[in-house]
Parts: C-alpha cells; structure tokens; sequence
C-alpha cells in the first residue's frame, strides 16, 4: 500500500497541474477497459460522455477490437443505453486496417483470419476477399475459428505473401478477466512459421491515429487518446504526437509504469475523474 500511495504521488494521480484537459478539444476514447467491460459502464463513464459533450468537445470510440463490425459497436451502445454517429464516432483497427489496405494495396485480394460479420464488412469497406488464392494476408481478432483455419493462415504466411495485423493487443478484458487477444495469436503463428507481422496498424501506430484525425476532423495539437493500456492506447498518443492520457480501470496498473517505456501525460483512476477539469 506504501507503495501505491508514493505511485500515486509522483506520478500526480488524478490531477492536471500543467493545465492540459483545457487544452484538449478532441476525445479518442477506447472501450474495453475504459468505459466499459463487456455490458457494464465503468463507474462515471457516461457522466464523463455528457460532460464532454456539455463542454462542446468532439470525442470518438477508438477500438483496437476487430473481433466485431461496427453495426455490433453501435447496436451494443445503443443497448447500454447510448447513440452514436457511427461515422464519425466509431473507429476499429478493422476500419483503419482497411483503409490502409485501399491505400496501399489497391484492388489486391485478402485472406482475412477474422469472424464472418467483420469478413463482411471488409468487403463492404471494398477490401475483397479470397480464401483460396489471396494476395496477401490480413488477421483480425477472430473469436469462432477452427482450427483448419489456423493452418490455412500459417500455410500463406509460409509462402511469404504480405503479413498485416489489425492491432498487436495481447489480452482483451471482460468482467471476469482476460481472453487471449491477437498478439497472443501472432506469437502462436509465428512459432510455427517463424514470422512477425510485416505490419500492424491499430493502436500504437500512426495509420489508426491519421485515419481518426480525418475521420473527426481534428488535429493533433488539440487531441488524446484515453485509455487502459500504456503500450497501446497511450503510447499511440505520446509517439505520434498527441497527448496520451492513462487510466487505472483496466488492464494496467500505476506498478506498470516503471518498467515502461511510455510516459502519459496525465493519470486518471477512471475517466469520471477527468470531469471536474474539463
């Protein structure tokens, strides 16, 4: 406990005496682990949606989660209770993975390791998709596959084709503990085939954090990324210029931050905390 409460001291938990907050015009917010854990708002979440946007602040949902479309995302806030603009407040690795694909590969074809509503929506996000002869291979957070399908995907990641992952998140948090997310796939298929992803685009890279800053129509000086983890949500904010602010509900703890080589700007036990400076 001593411990903790010198943690919290030096790393000012729960303050902004540099002033930041004010500074900040534009909210991307992750979800699991944020505001939150599966069905269930983490304590003070949705004051702190209704203050932002009191305070005439922009915020979006910014999800490393491709396991789901974003007609899932929206129908489960919609189901706690919330409504959003999907096209402007809603952004996954998925979307950012697909746009990427669009820019950097124009027309090329897919394996996609992913579950069927996000295979659809990649499509529909005109990305095309080809099982048996694909140019190039893509994994997303697939939560139903078989185990045919794991081969199939080290069998093309063998021959050597274009490797790209949608986020590099290990775990993924529910109210009971965590489940084994993509990274963790990613070590499995690279055990077997020797090979890392040629690319990853959620968070921390800089193509899920362009892609949101066109998607809001805001620039870097004025926006953060919220969020529980630091080698994800915070560190897509602190490396790519913007600010990165840290809270405590979810997979990291302030013990982490020693040890780690991201530095938030700002600390929160949970987003309710932020309110009073905004």
């Amino acid at each position: 406990m001593e411990q903790k409460n010198t943690l919290r001291t030096q790393y000012r938990v729960n303050q902004d005496p540099e002033r930041i907050i004010p500074k900040i015009r534009n909210f991307c917010l992750d979800m699991d682990g944020t505001v939150y854990l599966d069905t269930m708002w983490i304590d003070g979440a949705k004051d702190f949606l209704a203050a932002l946007e009191a305070s005439g602040r922009k915020y979006c949902f910014m999800t490393n989660n491709s396991s789901k479309s974003a007609s899932i995302y929206v129908e489960k806030l919609l189901n706690m209770g919330l409504v959003i603009d999907p096209d402007r407040q809603l952004i996954t690795s998925g979307h950012a993975t697909a746009d990427y694909l669009r820019r950097r590969y124009p027309g090329k074809k897919i394996y996609l390791f992913g579950n069927p509503m996000v295979k659809m929506e990649f499509e529909s996000l005109g990305v095309p998709i080809d099982e048996e002869h694909p140019d190039l291979v893509v994994t997303s957070f697939c939560t139903s596959f078989h185990y045919r399908d794991l081969c199939r995907l080290c069998d093309f990641v063998r021959e050597g084709m274009p490797y790209i992952a949608t986020h590099p998140d290990y775990n993924c948090p529910t109210k009971t503990g965590f489940i084994p997310d993509i990274g963790s796939l990613s070590a499995y298929v690279e055990a077997s085939t020797g090979r890392r992803p040629d690319k990853v685009v959620g968070k921390p890279e800089a193509e899920i954090i362009d892609y949101a800053l066109r998607t809001m129509g805001a620039e870097k000086k004025d926006t953060c990324v919220v969020g529980d983890r630091l080698y994800t949500d915070v560190k897509s904010g602190v490396n790519n210029g913007l600010y990165g602010i840290f809270v405590l509900s979810g997979e990291a703890q302030l013990e982490d931050l020693p040890d780690s080589d991201v530095t938030p700007h700002l600390i929160f036990d949970s987003v309710k905390e932020i309110i009073p400076y905004l």
